[in-house]
């Protein structure tokens, strides 16, 4: 059978003898309707193929539009969620004053009464009375709400801090003083608001929430490392009271910017029986103490740091701290978070023996300071891990308290190790002192490892069993 050629578009016309026009008939059943092509299309070549003329594109439709490139920053692609760069700038500034207020309120006390002693006992007992009413302000808030309970729990906390502006100012008795500041403990926990709503927007996406952790670690990292230095300048170059007032205003408008994005807020999951707390959850003491452990190591390190070498050293262990937060949430998430927690303090164990060997080894400062960012290079992954357990062993409707009972835990552990360094540096002398955070940091080791074989043996550990639990319901 001869093959017939191939009939080009000029001569088509030529080819196929003109018809009269017929109306068009519908295509018979279980046959797709042939659309006219796209404008952009070119014209197409034809060919006869079995004595029939066939049509065929010369090239494949165009695209229409172009698949936007995810970025390969995974900070750039968390702060791409919609709606993650306005709470998180509100959060920013409202946690600034965190590391503002309580160095503010030291050189406004002792500026105006002359005791050190007396501004000590007045921030310690701020910083007590914020143990015992921070939970409840978290319970509030998983019940109605962060709008709802954190402005106005905010909005008392501010009245606190200048009622003891005015205390001070006026003279007024030490007793005020104590019930002033008292009152700021309803601070309600923004980085704890913050993480429970990166939580929500990426529920079910681990490699998110890793990053999300490490960038709200850093953050914590940089406004305790620059709100110092800020309070400072405020008082030393303006009036003493300064550093207490900027702070207050500061957080008053970072909690309403946050608390303005309604858009990203966890919803009030209803509770329709009486909910346990979280401190009965399988696995939840064993974290607190770790988390109680942790902060003795961040509260010795800071005052013999200061004994020893003076405050300005400790922005280096910050930066270091701040630093490996990012590096760490870059990486992939440990598919077991248990055994990471436990490498993780192993490292800060070990990277907590470099100050005590620089400070043994009379050292030089340039030598201590590298030390002191070397060492900071493990507590920020270690509190990464250990808030994602805690996400993990919590409830979605307790998310806020059972992230602030940590946090509780935490500025527990930073009142009781600044309590051990400085009895260790009266009695044995700084280089003794150094001694302290690494004892913590190996108590912190021990007590998540027994968690962990105890968790191993009984089926549950640091928050698998509600994971297991869930994955069997789910089955």
């Amino acid at each position: 059978m001869p093959i017939s050629p191939v009939v080009r578009p000029e001569t088509a016309a030529r080819a196929v003898p003109s018809r009269p026009a017929v109306p068009a008939r519908p295509a018979p059943s279980g046959r797709p309707v042939r659309a006219d092509p796209p404008p952009h299309v070119s014209s197409p070549l034809f060919t006869a193929v079995g004595g029939q003329l066939v049509a065929a594109p010369r090239s494949a439709p165009a695209s229409t539009g172009r698949r936007r490139s995810r970025s390969a920053n995974p900070y750039v692609r968390l702060l791409s969620t919609p709606g993650s760069r306005a709470f998180t700038a509100g959060n920013l500034i409202a946690r600034l004053p965190m590391g503002m207020l309580g160095v503010s309120a030291i050189i406004m006390i002792a500026g105006s009464r002359g005791s050190y002693a007396l501004a000590g006992a007045v921030t310690a007992t701020g910083l007590a009375a914020t143990a015992v009413v921070a939970p409840f302000t978290a319970r509030l808030v998983d019940r109605f709400g962060q709008a709802r309970v954190a402005v106005p729990a905010t909005a008392l906390a501010v009245l606190g801090s200048l009622a003891l502006v005015l205390c001070v100012r006026y003279d007024a008795p030490a007793w005020t003083l104590f019930a002033a500041y008292a009152a700021t403990a309803t601070t309600p926990n923004t980085g704890g608001m913050s993480r429970a709503r990166w939580a929500h927007l990426h529920r079910g996406d681990p490699a998110a929430l890793h990053t999300a952790n490490s960038f709200e670690q850093a953050a914590d990292e940089l406004c305790f490392m620059l709100g110092p230095v800020l309070a400072a300048t405020l008082c030393g170059t303006l009036f003493p009271e300064a550093g207490t007032v900027v702070g207050a205003a500061l957080l008053m408008t970072g909690v309403l910017i946050f608390a303005a994005q309604r858009a990203t807020e966890p919803p009030v999951t209803p509770r329709t029986k009486t909910v346990a707390s979280p401190l009965r959850t399988p696995g939840m003491p064993a974290l607190l103490a770790v988390f109680l452990a942790t902060g003795a190591v961040f509260g010795a390190l800071e005052v013999v740091s200061i004994a020893h070498a003076g405050g300005a050293i400790l922005a280096l262990q910050a930066a270091g701290s701040g630093a490996a937060g990012l590096v760490y949430g870059s990486l992939r998430p440990a598919r077991d978070v248990r055994l990471r927690l436990l490498l993780c303090l192993a490292g800060m164990t070990t990277l907590m023996s470099l100050p005590l060997l620089a400070a043994a080894g009379s050292a030089s400062l340039p030598v201590l300071a590298l030390c002191l960012l070397l060492a900071g290079a493990a507590t920020a992954p270690t509190m990464v891990t250990g808030m994602t357990l805690v996400q993990r062993a919590t409830r979605p409707e307790q998310l806020n308290e059972g992230m602030t009972l940590s946090v509780t835990a935490l500025l527990g552990g930073v009142a009781a190790g600044a309590a051990a360094g400085g009895w260790l540096i009266e009695h044995a002398g700084t280089v003794s002192g150094y001694a302290a955070p690494m004892s913590a940091a190996a108590l912190a080791l021990v007590i998540a490892g027994a968690g962990t074989w105890t968790g191993a043996r009984t089926g549950t550990g640091t928050g698998t069993g509600t994971a297991r639990r869930r994955a069997s319901r789910a089955v």
